[in-house]
């Protein structure tokens, strides 16, 4: 068995101090025994929509990829797999980045790069966000082997797309690092993420902004690990913290023989 950990955050303007929370929650997360840690959705920055723009670094370390490297640094000091929530990256359209998920492994070497397909966007009364505005949408969906088995990537909105995951083949873990609103997110985050898991067969670990931003904005929170079977292993409402538990790849092959929906798809 694995243990792996996801960090729930309620992020600030202030990408410093956002560092300095991320780097303290890897740290308690490898000190319980975690072997990857999964950051949230803009775990390095919550500010105003074009914020994320103007902190926008290009792709590979460097004194000018502050947030990389610093994820860099914490994957190797902690010697864990450290996935990165997202963090913004230059595009080659002028005012908008790409919001990507980096992977990187105990030697602090990244070792994967997915950039968010699906871009939000969502109206009800006076609460409005469009994605498209400030970023560039990716392309290719993208798994990669990490100390859990084949893991796939996805970020928040993408969890409304089953075709994606469905795409990569079979996965021992999707990684969902999210930033649900409290209103799309009451009603929907435990349901999709627990149908991604039974219709994958494999585990599925969610990282999430959990409560009220200096901007207004309230997320949802609710980071968990879900088992193949669909049930909840853990679960931080609200609040910054860790989601731990154990992937088990005995707990994987029980399910997948004894209901192998897996091998009767048709298309």
């Amino acid at each position: 068995m694995t243990r792996v950990a996801a960090i729930q955050m309620i992020s600030t303007p202030r990408v410093d101090e956002n560092l300095a929370r991320m780097r303290y929650w890897v740290e308690q997360a490898s000190a319980r025994g975690a072997r990857l840690v999964l950051l949230p959705e803009y775990f390095c920055l919550m500010g105003a929509e074009t914020d994320k723009v103007q902190i926008s670094e290009p792709h590979g370390p460097g004194a000018d990829a502050p947030i990389q490297q610093a994820l860099a640094e914490a994957a190797l000091q902690c010697g864990v797999w450290l996935v990165g929530g997202t963090v913004p990256l230059r595009s080659g359209v002028p005012g908008r980045v790409r919001n990507s998920v980096l992977v990187y492994g105990p030697d602090g070497r990244e070792r994967a790069r997915y950039d968010k397909i699906h871009l939000f966007a969502f109206t009800k009364g006076s609460e409005s966000y469009d994605e498209s505005r400030t970023i560039e949408a990716g392309e290719t969906p993208v798994a990669c082997d990490t100390v859990v088995g084949r893991t796939g990537l996805s970020v928040c909105y993408d969890l409304r797309f089953p075709e994606l995951y469905r795409s990569l083949g079979s996965l021992d873990l999707i990684v969902v690092p999210a930033a649900f609103t409290a209103t799309t997110g009451r009603a929907h985050w435990e349901l999709l993420l627990r149908a991604r898991a039974i219709e994958n067969q494999c585990y599925l670990l969610a990282s999430a902004q959990g409560g009220r931003h200096e901007t207004g904005r309230h997320t949802w929170g609710h980071s968990m690990l879900v088992d193949p079977w669909g049930e909840v292993m853990d679960c931080l409402p609200e609040g910054e913290g860790l989601v731990v538990g154990e992937v088990d790849p005995a707990r994987l092959a029980e399910i997948r023989l004894n209901l192998p929906a897996l091998r009767h798809r048709v298309m």
